[in-house]
């Protein structure tokens, strides 16, 4: 179990139970349950009953679903702050996809059921969830429309620097294959390997092996446009 201020911590870095007072978080903080998953673990896999809103407290978290050919699609990264099932928070139902966590990754839940008991407590919990959700809409948008208006090489470096921060160390392997990582970035992996290649001979990262990095210039790779 999380300890008090561990939980309120957790609650608070959701966008759902922001702007709230601070006994209502803390009544939120009560009904966190926590959980540690190793990397490489299932978080839950298509067919789980699905029960509980996910809120990520640390580490990163892939959600992919299986095609009608059998063939992973990555369908979004879940890092600090993001959360995952509020669809199930109304109705009772199963995973549709499956959550693998990338790096050791600590989680809290939160039921439906003590969900549902409190937005009847906190209307601002349920105007939050639908703010938050209209926002996550615009998010896959720009997320879309960057994929249009941002070269490959930006967004790479973009993702090198979120996921360092994520791990908090510049000294790390790459959480996604290149071909996730290719998906996640809409390129392909012949083109991943290109640009990390060019990082690498501009002396922005180093690489040892296929998938080890180094952030020698966080700053160079924050001002990459190409």
């Amino acid at each position: 179990m999380l300890e008090n201020h561990d939980a309120i911590a957790c609650v608070k870095l959701v966008p759902i139970f922001q702007q709230l007072d601070h006994d209502t978080i803390s009544a939120v903080a009560e009904l966190v349950q926590d959980r540690h998953v190793k990397k490489g673990e299932f978080v839950f896999m298509a067919g789980d009953h699905a029960d509980s809103l996910i809120i990520m407290a640390h580490g990163q978290v892939k959600v992919t679903q299986s095609s009608a050919n059998g063939r992973e699609q990555l369908i979004r990264l879940l890092q600090t702050g993001d959360f995952d099932g509020e669809s199930v928070l109304f109705e009772d139902s199963e995973r549709k996809t499956t959550a693998e966590a990338l790096t050791d990754t600590q989680i809290c839940l939160i039921t439906r059921q003590d969900f549902q008991k409190l937005i009847k407590q906190s209307p601002t919990v349920a105007i939050n969830m639908l703010n938050a959700l209209g926002k996550r809409v615009t998010e896959l948008e720009a997320q879309a429309a960057a994929t249009l208006t941002t070269s490959v090489g930006e967004r790479l470096a973009n993702y090198l620097v979120e996921t360092s921060s994520e791990l908090e160390t510049n000294d790390f392997d790459l959480p996604l294959q290149k071909k996730d990582l290719a998906l996640y970035l809409g390129t392909s992996p012949e083109t991943i390997s290109r640009k990390l290649k060019q990082f690498s001979t501009s002396g922005l990262i180093s690489q040892r092996g296929r998938n080890h990095i180094k952030l020698n210039d966080i700053d160079g790779l924050m001002m990459v446009e190409n």
